[in-house]
């Protein structure tokens, strides 16, 4: 989709931005939400120091492997659905309309506390670089300039951050490789050792809290899928950016977790560890290297967290565009920006959330490091860990309930049912043990207060759910479907100026303008709604209020039949006409409950426009 000439008159768009990325840039965006050389100098040197095991290496591998399975299903079904929601959509597909909002309503926290707890790390680590180069500058100063970097790139086109992300993330791992090699060829001792990958280690006591450590550095590279109504050909890139998206991640990973084994000695790598803390690497190579590498490397550990911070963002505000979209959330939501494709509200409502959570740390005097950067990445881990284990229980029904999908005994049911008995391990372990990775004393609340709190977000995702089962049923038959039913919604944006071009129009005006839209319709644009699905029988008289979803075939009726078809119950989107007789049977310009059919938009424009007489 080409960026609009801005002679072009402008709309607020419920679709994202098409065909602007290729597999290289998912990839980047992947791999930037797992922060490889952040995972390498903070979380590795923390393995090796509070678990006191040098299994290390040889878990990344383990875990790597794991998620590999995993995404081989995920992938897999990715083909079949393409929609910004990922794992809500998934599992909505594959589990139900009422688990999908469940779900919806778990990763909304859980990327959003991944996000914002990550400025925490930025601002202490931009706050040292600083501080070396001579200059005096706090942790929030430095946190709030990346938030500032962060909502601005989070509203422009998103093949710009995807370039963005893919400098910086080359850079990252130049220099992670460049430190590999110097510290593998200068090993402790005088000689290279491969026991730290001596597969026996993996019958240790402490391999279950490192893999849910490992685990948790993994987190951003199923991001890829939500941006998979803005690729190209999704069905193919997505499959293939998720998983080298994983396998890049992993091998960075092991491989730096050995060499760091190797430079240290492997006796002495967890006393090293514990002595140099996130200083170790640098403090290894830095005999062998340049001064300047080793200054490169501290710029390049700052601009890791930001890259994840960018797709962090991305990831949350697409999210909260899929649930808008479709009614899940209020209709807001669910705009994009007319030029840029950016999801607006999404992005913004994030950027005011952690905005407030860095005023609140800040006022409060709070340690950035372990209570903004540790804790929320550690709780926001928990919740992503949670939406995997439940896409892959999804994975299972999804292709269980379908015979003709074409997928391979391995992808369809083999590798997804192997990754749902290991991520349940994983899981179990990692509730069992959360609050021993908070590192807080024994009775204290922490250790059962954000599982529970994930399972109440859970519980709230089903009433509400419930609750449009009821009251507006054709929000409930959209949920989780968006992305086949894309409309866009044409809300003028031009005023009289006497000027070639129209005026750009603030964000506060499009919502003016949508209310105003809303007002001409009778009804609040703010409260999802759509009209009620047609209640008589397929006789001359529509279909009955459920609809046909899926219909015949798992590709619903592409086509309907004669006259059209009926907007929201099949997969190729809205019918202009409706079906003979029912209530969506409209003739050319003649308004009804889903507005004026024959616009340039396939289906019309719903909630009608208010300025009659062009339509």
């Amino acid at each position: 989709m080409a960026r609009k000439d801005m002679s072009e008159p402008d709309i607020v768009s419920t679709a994202l931005a098409r065909n602007r990325l290729g597999v290289p840039s998912v990839v980047f965006f992947g791999v930037a939400g797992a922060a490889p050389l952040t995972v390498i100098i903070g979380s590795i040197t923390t393995i090796y120091a509070v678990v006191g095991n040098t299994a290390v290496p040889l878990i990344y591998f383990v875990v790597a492997g794991i998620l590999s399975i995993f995404t081989v299903g995920f992938v897999a079904m990715s083909r079949h659905i393409v929609n910004s929601g990922a794992f809500y959509s998934y599992i909505s597909h594959g589990l139900g309309r009422i688990p999908g909002v469940g779900a919806a309503f778990v990763a909304l926290p859980a990327y959003a506390l991944m996000q914002i707890g990550l400025f925490g790390l930025f601002g202490v680590v931009a706050s040292g670089v600083l501080d070396g180069l001579g200059f005096t500058v706090g942790w929030f100063t430095c946190a709030i300039a990346a938030w500032v970097l962060t909502a601005v790139l989070g509203l422009l086109w998103v093949d710009l951050s995807g370039k963005v992300l893919a400098v910086l993330l080359v850079a990252e791992i130049a220099i992670v490789l460049i430190y590999d090699v110097i510290m593998v060829a200068n090993p402790a001792g005088g000689s290279v050792s491969f026991s730290t990958l001596n597969p026996v280690q993996v019958f240790t006591p402490e391999v279950a809290a490192m893999m849910v450590l490992a685990i948790a550095g993994f987190v951003g590279f199923e991001a890829t899928v939500v941006l998979s109504e803005e690729t190209k050909d999704p069905k193919r890139t997505i499959a293939r950016a998720t998983h080298l998206a994983v396998i890049l991640a992993g091998l960075l990973c092991g491989l730096s977790a050995w060499a760091m084994s190797v430079g240290a000695g492997p006796r002495t790598i967890v006393a090293r560890a514990e002595s140099d803390e996130t200083d170790l690497v640098f403090n290894l190579v830095s005999p062998h290297v340049p001064e300047v590498l080793i200054n490169v490397g501290y710029v390049l550990f700052m601009t890791s967290i930001f890259a994840a911070l960018l797709a962090f963002h991305a990831a949350v505000s697409r999210y909260q565009f899929a649930l808008g979209r479709e009614g899940v959330l209020p209709r807001a939501w669910g705009y994009t920006h007319p030029r840029t494709g950016a999801p607006i509200v999404g992005s913004i409502t994030q950027s005011i959330l952690a905005l407030g959570v860095l005023v609140i740390y800040r006022i409060t005097g709070a340690d950035p490091l372990v209570y903004l950067f540790a804790w929320l990445t550690t709780v926001g881990g928990l919740g992503v860990l949670i939406l995997m284990w439940s896409a892959s229980a999804a994975v299972i029904m999804f292709f269980h309930k379908r015979s003709d999908h074409h997928e391979g005994a391995w992808r369809s049911r083999i590798a997804p049912i192997i990754a749902f008995v290991l991520l349940s391990i994983i899981l179990a372990a990692t509730v069992i043990g959360l609050g021993d990775l908070l590192q807080v004393e024994d009775g204290s609340i922490f250790h059962w207060l954000f599982p529970t709190g994930y399972l109440v977000f859970a519980i709230a995702g089903f009433i509400w759910a419930l609750i449009m089962r009821k009251a507006r049923p054709g929000v409930y038959h959209g949920i989780g479907r968006g992305g086949d039913n894309a409309f866009v919604a044409d809300i003028p944006r031009q005023r009289s100026t006497g000027l070639d071009h129209p005026e750009p129009m603030s964000i506060k005006a499009m919502m003016e303008n949508a209310r105003a839209n809303a007002a001409v319709n009778g009804h609040n644009p703010w409260q999802p709604e759509l009209a009620p699905p047609p209640a008589a029988g397929p006789a001359g008289g529509g279909y009955p209020p459920s609809g046909y979803p899926e219909g015949p075939t798992p590709g619903g009726y592409p086509a309907g039949p004669p006259g059209g078809g009926h907007p929201g119950h099949y997969t190729g989107g809205q019918y202009p006409g409706g079906y003979p007789g029912d209530p969506y049977d409209r003739r050319p310009g003649e308004p009804g409950p889903q507005g004026y059919q024959g616009g340039p938009p396939p289906g019309g424009y719903p909630g009608g426009h208010p300025d009659d007489q062009r339509y």
